[in-house]
């Protein structure tokens, strides 16, 4: 299909960018005539939204981008991959990309009307912030457990006990999207259950082996899973070839309105 020049402008300006047309996104879903677009990933939506009429990029592929790589390096580094342990190297990306950079993607999710992507954007750019400054020696926080690695390995289970909690209060929002987003968060969530289990079930102080490399597995999963709902955000028929499936669930608000449309031609 082929969109000219001033097509473009009044689609942004009635609120329908080009890639909502042309992307994985697929059909808008029409509500009482409100123009709603389906649940997807590409643009960290859990349901069906109106485009915001504010002109602003979709700021959900750099927030996945962020988390995905972050995410990535970590996820090795816990695999114990050719045997690297030490996590030092990732303490520059949970500060620039994961932590700033995505806090970012998730100030402007709230811009654009996102509340989820805002909160979650947001959430997990903290999470990496606070992260680095775990593993920052000048902070002092490791420091304060010393001569008492049970009593961290126990701090640090609580901690990532808490961001298990919070992923899955996001994943209960996420099941009547798309089966791209919401595996991203059902892995996310078993990645933070191994980590939190992988400090809680030491061993007189030694951080448990088995459950922190099931951990560094399920968290490379979810970063591949995070780059691939980033591309479908990415890709359109402007600058690519093809886009991505995100399949949506049988229960989504868009499958249904697929079968009505369905059912009345």
């Amino acid at each position: 299909m082929s969109t000219t020049s001033h097509e473009k402008s009044a689609d942004i300006e009635s609120g329908l960018d080009h890639h909502d047309l042309h992307g994985a996104n697929g059909a808008h879903l029409d509500r009482t005539g409100t123009v709603m677009m389906p649940p997807w990933g590409g643009a960290f939506q859990p349901g069906p939204y109106k485009q915001s009429f504010r002109k602003f990029a979709n700021p959900a592929p750099l927030g996945l981008c962020a988390f995905a790589l972050t995410t990535f390096t970590l996820s090795l580094i816990n695999a114990q991959t050719r045997g690297v342990k030490v996590p030092a190297i990732v303490v520059g990306s949970a500060y620039a990309y994961g932590g700033f950079v995505q806090l970012l993607a998730g100030m402007w999710e709230m811009a654009v009307g996102n509340t989820f992507g805002a909160t979650a954007l947001s959430s997990y750019g903290a999470f990496w912030i606070a992260w680095g400054i775990i593993e920052t020696d000048g902070f002092g926080l490791t420091a304060a457990y010393e001569g008492d690695p049970a009593g961290l390995n126990d701090a640090l289970g609580y901690f990532l006990m808490g961001w298990f909690i919070f992923t899955f209060l996001l994943c209960l929002c996420t099941f009547k999207s798309t089966l791209a987003f919401c595996s991203l968060f059902v892995f996310l969530d078993l990645t933070f259950l191994m980590l939190s289990l992988c400090h809680l079930q030491h061993d007189n102080g030694v951080a448990n082996v088995a459950f922190g490399k099931a951990g560094g597995i399920l968290g490379l999963i979810t970063a591949f899973i995070a780059w691939w709902n980033a591309l479908a955000g990415l890709l359109e028929t402007s600058n690519s070839f093809f886009t991505v499936p995100v399949y949506h669930f049988p229960w989504s608000e868009k499958v249904k309105e697929e079968r009505a449309k369905a059912r009345t031609d």
